[in-house]
């Protein structure tokens, strides 16, 4: 059944916007996904001198005033800066103007895992140190985790639907998804959505390494988010934002935008399991994949490539691994898969994002990126994971792999359009 048969309208992709660890626009983003580039390298951020993990994936020459004035900017926690940022990229990229006429049709959703922690962690300094009379009146409103999508609305002048989701390294896909609904059920236009991080501070590296999933490789960062490797030791924190602008299909032709690729499904489930851990084998994370092709009227054949969430824990990746499997059958083991964290980090709720950038530009370029430094896999792992070189070949759908603590699992999938 097609979109036009159910009713459904068809959703396309027709703007891209990425700050990230390995480029600060797009096109340095693909770039350097094609390359193989590593955006791994020491915490500058803060003194982690005292942290068991010392690296992470900093965006790196980020200057909020290329998007922002001072004033907007200084009153803006580094996460709602890496969104409204890389939202305005993706508006600009879309050519899509936003005025009186068609504001209350342009909704956003921007999905964080932690939103203003470093302003949180500021605070707090000056609340021990100075006292409750000289916290910053704009705390509130710069930690909480909807001011991402807020402040995008604010900026934009988007009217239509705003909200957030907030489901660990799940948002940025959940955001995704939870656009893709809305403008396929006709409650908008075009939406923006995508997910933002800015977690690189002292608390979350701490609680991070904490719970034993981070990586201790601290002497070499160039090969320390290793995904599918049997060496992996954790995986590596990132941030920065992805953002997409979702159109339904005809309002897209109708101002002759440029299209990169079709969304066509969304599944999500629970794994009601653990905290922190993925159900054995998978078996949640299956079940995703396999609502998601449901959804989008696909075969488990038809996939060409799988950007897997890939995180480069002990645990994540067989059952990633297997979950594949489940879904996908025999074909899993034709089917190209990688994890462009091995460049990137995890970039927690803003992974979705990034990621799913990552997916339209591989339907879009017949390109699918590596996965960096993957020398030695582990048997547990026995798929094609697209080790150290991109691939040029055809890719007609893709799907986008997220899953998070508390037991959150998404799967995008992304098609190539044709009318």
């Amino acid at each position: 059944m097609t979109s036009s048969d159910s009713g459904l309208k068809r959703v396309v992709i027709t703007g891209l916007g990425a700050i990230t660890p390995i480029g600060n626009t797009l096109a340095d983003y693909w770039e350097g996904l094609l390359s193989g580039r590593n955006g791994i390298g020491p915490i500058t951020l803060f003194d982690a001198s005292r942290h068991d993990c010392r690296i992470a994936g900093e965006v790196k020459g980020f200057d909020p005033h290329e998007y922002l004035d001072r004033k907007d900017a200084k009153r803006m926690d580094r996460f709602a800066q890496f969104a409204v940022s890389a939202s305005k990229q993706a508006i600009a990229n879309a050519g899509l103007e936003i005025n009186d006429l068609n504001a209350e049709q342009i909704g956003v959703i921007i999905g964080t895992g932690i939103g203003g922690l470093k302003v949180m962690e500021e605070q707090q300094e000056i609340y021990l140190n100075k006292g409750p009379d000289r916290c910053s009146p704009f705390m509130v409103p710069m930690m909480i985790a909807n001011m991402a999508a807020g402040l995008t609305a604010i900026h934009l002048g988007a009217k239509g639907p705003n909200s957030c989701t907030v489901t660990a390294c799940a948002a940025g896909a959940n955001a995704v998804g939870d656009a893709f609904r809305l403008v396929q059920r006709g409650y908008a236009q075009a939406m923006i959505c995508g997910g933002t991080e800015a977690a690189v501070t002292p608390l979350s590296v701490a609680g991070f390494a904490a719970c034993r999933a981070m990586t201790t490789c601290n002497d070499d960062p160039a090969h320390a988010s290793r995904p599918f490797d049997r060496d992996r030791d954790g995986f590596v924190l990132g941030e920065g934002a992805g953002v997409l602008i979702l159109e339904e299909l005809e309002h897209a032709l109708s101002r002759g935008a440029k299209i990169y690729a079709e969304i066509v499904g969304y599944g999500m489930t629970c794994d009601a399991y653990h905290m922190t851990n993925i159900a054995p084998e998978g078996e949640g994370a299956a079940r995703a994949i396999s609502l998601c092709l449901k959804d989008a009227g696909l075969t488990p054949d038809q996939v060409s490539y799988i950007n897997a969430h890939g995180t480069s824990t002990p645990v994540n990746d067989p059952n990633e691994t297997a979950a594949i499997k489940t879904a996908l059958g025999d074909h899993a083991y034709r089917v190209a898969i990688s994890s462009t964290k091995s460049m990137t980090g995890h970039l927690l709720g803003g992974s979705g994002g990034i990621e799913a950038v990552a997916a339209t530009l591989a339907v879009a370029n017949d390109q699918v990126p590596p996965t960096i430094n993957l020398e030695n896999v582990d048997p547990k792992c026995d798929l094609d994971y697209v080790p150290n070189q991109s691939r040029s070949q055809p890719v007609e759908v893709v799907l986008s792999n997220s899953f998070g603590f508390g037991g959150h699992n998404v799967t995008l999938a992304f098609r190539k359009y044709r009318q």
